[in-house]
């Protein structure tokens, strides 16, 4: 009976895909010895329309037109035409060698030979030519894009609907698609959709502007996580480039001048006309495995040497987590004979916990097309500099009309039920409950009405000073992109006996400058020392409970009372300009075993234990290429792979509010990450900063410490906290990660999919005599003035998610007690 149920709902499935698409097949390619054929070629006959088959030999292949019969061909095989049925997924295609060897000018072991081969000989036209095509060809262009982000559930089947997970919400059943690419069934879960005009300029210093017309949600329209998780899957990219950035990750391109001939075989298989051009037909499939290739075929035109079409699918053996499939398609457009545009480009991410083809998932889909191209068309530099309002809540609130007519190409039917099948679900308290628990796990907050609880993480905590620390707090949330919020929390020590709280206010006056006007007040135990780059942020990341994780002495914290209110505005997208004022009070938690000392008149002996300060403060910071999602005075970031510049000047006032000293602070900090080809990614951070004026311990630069078991960013791993003190000093640290390049070479350890990761830290610094003078604290000042350094190197993505790092010491070895060597680990979820 169960089977036949399965039965039922399989035909179902196929009854509701059938109007999308008239030939759906697939199955698998093999030998005369029954071994899969991967990369092989199968092709409708009569068409352009074909697909290369996977590793394992399968494929899938429809189209919306009526085709009888495919051909399917592999070198050193005999092509072979069949037969088909309009629906048919169990097909099993036996190839044949060929009787005779074909000319080793093609293929020799299993590997297509550079020499000769007019596939490589096209590539060549193809890299001469490739800065004469498209828009690069004009000093100025615009044209209008659209963009639709997709999220749909996969390997929908009669056990998933009839899962007691979904019992109460089958409705959303009715909206079940089947892929086009993998011939698996999905269920629509998200569709964002965006029209843009986008204007360029080439000479006289490239320009882009690109001007948000409209922007359509549905599902999860108030979850900006989601909404940025999703944005962050898909950046543009340029098949022309030796390397083609997906994931954070760089995966050789089939057009690749440096690295193609090298990673990829090529055939030259077709040729044919495409829109009244004559086009060459290469396939290209990866030499090696676990590397981050592509499979798939491109037309190029025969004269301009253009790519027209080309299909690129990632190997599912290439070190990726959380992804099973990778698919790309583009389409270019003939607009005369040297001049080709894009016009479309899709792509399809299929995420699951592992790689097996039945294992359930997501797909993440984005298809962006292009029209009404403009070319020359005079605009002056002033005009690129401008910035439309995107906080407009009438880009946010189009008609149906409009967007009738805006897309450049039709919803089906279940895209265009997506918006109404989603208002349903969000009224079934099932559903509700089930996203509400998603969303806590994602963003740490338990959302109520208008207040979030939270954050959960921080709940429970432990130190010397506090013992067993307890914390609650919130956040006021009205949907994501409200121009205020108030948070705050408090905590409780069961060892100190104190209520600690921290509260702080933002209000964004203006959206189109991010003109934002914040306060707070923070009274709490810190670990100050844990950065060189300080600032005032009132409810800053705290690291005074992480002794849960600690090793040795966890007892120098400091009792700090800080009050701030600071103005900052964004007059150009992602240059924020703050001007602030702070008071703070700091004196030590644990007296008895740490102080804060400094001299008021040595010679009788007469000490300060605590430290009064008043200060401004006037901070830019820069971060190009940083995307965010949201316009609200908080908004998440898209990814964080991007640069930033920071440079921070502080000014200590004396005698203001009881101020204790009077001192200027000079701050530089810069971070960028570097993707570097086929070789990984190097992240650099460097830092600088001088304190002018006599100071003490507790206004001090300390060199970042690290005594918990975990890697923490910017710490160095081998100090104790307050080992280097200074007041003028300079720091550089260089992590890269290769990304398994090596150790997928190692066979016993390529299913592994580990990533190799090695790092180095230095810092230099120097304490002035006047400040040494006024120390009258139980810290020693040592400065690293002859240069501190520590290396390491690492083992990523074990089990997908855990990192052990093995740390050396390089110099400073006679420091009493000092740690020479260190083994730490991290969590984290990475692509």
């Amino acid at each position: 009976m169960k089977e036949k149920n399965k039965v039922l709902s399989f035909l179902f499935l196929l009854l509701v895909s059938f109007t999308f698409a008239q030939v759906k097949i697939g199955g698998v390619v093999k030998d005369e010895t029954n071994e899969p054929i991967p990369f092989a070629n199968i092709i409708f006959v009569g068409s352009n329309t074909g697909t290369v088959s996977d590793e394992n030999g399968k494929f899938y292949l429809e189209s919306d037109k009526t085709y009888t019969e495919i051909e399917v061909s592999f070198l050193g095989y005999e092509t072979k035409k069949m037969a088909i049925k309009s629906r048919d997924f169990n097909l099993t295609i036996v190839l044949k060698e060929e009787a005779a060897q074909l000319n080793e000018v093609f293929i020799y072991s299993g590997k297509v030979k550079k020499k000769d081969n007019p596939a490589i000989a096209i590539l060549k036209k193809i890299w001469e030519k490739k800065r004469e095509n498209g828009i690069y060809l004009f000093d100025q262009y615009q044209y209008e894009k659209y963009e639709k982000l997709e999220f749909d559930m996969n390997n929908v089947d009669s056990t998933l609907m009839k899962s007691k997970l979904f019992k109460g919400m089958e409705f959303v059943f009715e909206s079940v698609d089947t892929s086009n690419i993998t011939g698996k069934a999905y269920l629509p879960m998200f569709i964002n959709e965006s029209v843009y005009k986008s204007y360029g300029k080439n000479k006289g210093g490239k320009k882009l502007r690109e001007d948000l017309i409209a922007n359509k949600n549905s599902g999860f329209n108030s979850n900006q996580n989601v909404i940025a998780f999703i944005k962050d899957l898909y950046v543009d990219y340029n098949i022309y480039n030796n390397f083609i950035k997906i994931f954070d990750k760089s995966f050789v391109s089939p057009i690749s001048k440096l690295a193609g001939v090298s990673t990829y075989n090529y055939v030259l298989t077709d040729s044919a006309f495409i829109d009244n051009k004559w086009c060459y037909n290469i396939i290209y499939y990866p030499r090696r495995k676990s590397e981050l290739t592509f499979k798939g075929d491109f037309w190029v035109n025969d004269s301009t040497f253009a790519v027209k079409e080309i299909n690129m699918q990632a190997t599912r053996s290439a070190n990726i987590n959380w992804v099973k499939d990778i698919y790309i398609e583009q389409e270019f457009d003939v607009v005369n004979d040297s001049v080709f545009l894009l016009k479309r480009d899709y792509m399809m991410s299929d995420f699951s916990l592992n790689k097996k083809e039945k294992s359930k998932g997501v797909y993440g889909r984005r298809t962006t097309m292009y029209k009404d191209y403009v070319f020359n068309e005079e605009k002056e530099d002033k005009f690129y500099n401008e910035e439309i309002n995107i906080y407009d809540e009438k880009i946010y609130n189009k008609t149906d009309e409009f967007w009738s007519e805006g897309r450049h190409e039709k919803l089906n039917e279940n895209e265009l039920g997506i918006y109404k099948m989603l208002d349903t679900l969000a009224t079934v308290p099932k559903f509700k409950r089930l996203y509400n628990l998603v969303s806590i796990l994602g963003s740490g907050y338990i959302e109520f009405n208008k207040f979030d609880y939270g954050s959960i993480y921080s709940t429970f905590g432990k130190n010397d000073v506090e013992g067993i620390r307890l914390r609650v707090g919130g956040r006021t949330f009205l949907g994501g992109n409200e121009p205020w919020r108030i948070q705050g929390y408090t905590a409780y020590g069961f060892d100190d006996h104190k209520f600690k709280y921290g509260l702080s206010g933002k209000w964004m006056v203006n959206p189109k400058s991010r003109f934002v006007i914040g306060l707070g007040n923070r009274r709490d135990v810190e670990q100050i020392g844990v950065s060189l780059t300080t600032t005032n942020d009132v409810l800053g990341r705290s690291f005074a409970s992480s002794s849960f994780f600690a090793s040795g002495d966890n007892s120098k914290l400091t009792n700090i009372n800080l009050s701030n209110v600071f103005f900052s505005m964004e007059p150009k997208n992602n240059l924020n300009f703050r001007l602030g004022a702070s008071y703070r009070t700091l004196e030590s938690a644990s007296p008895t075993t740490f102080n804060l000392d400094y001299w008021i008149d040595q010679e009788n002996n007469i000490k300060e234990s605590n430290i009064v300060q008043s200060e401004i403060d006037f901070s830019i910071k820069y971060t190009p290429n940083r995307k965010t999602i949201g316009y609200g005075v908080e908004r998440n970031e898209v990814t964080d792979t991007y640069s930033t510049l920071f440079l921070n000047y502080s000014r200590g006032i004396k005698g203001v509010l009881n101020s204790d000293f009077d001192y200027h602070k000079l701050q530089f900090y810069y971070r960028q990450p570097i993707l570097i080809g086929g070789f990984g990614r190097m992240f650099t951070t460097f830092e600088v900063g001088k304190t002018f004026g006599e100071v003490p311990l507790g206004l001090l630069n300390v060199v970042p410490g690290n005594q918990s078991y975990f890697t923490i960013e910017n710490t160095y791993a081998l100090l104790d906290y307050y080992e280097f003190v200074t007041d003028t000093y300079a720091s550089l640290h260089i992590e890269h990660s290769f990304n398994g390049r090596f150790l997928s070479r190692i066979p016993l350890l390529r299913k592994l999919n580990l990533r190799e990761i090695v790092g180095v830290k230095g810092v230099w610094g120097e304490v002035s005599d006047k400040n040494k003078a006024l120390n009258a604290s139980n810290i020693n000042y040592v400065a690293p003035t002859k240069g501190y350094y520590e290396y390491s190197v690492g083992i990523g993505n074990i089990f997908k998610v855990f990192r052990i790092d093995f740390s050396w010491r390089g110099n400073y070895l006679d420091t009493p007690n000092a740690n020479k060597f260190a083994i730490k680990g991290a969590f984290g979820f990475h692509f």
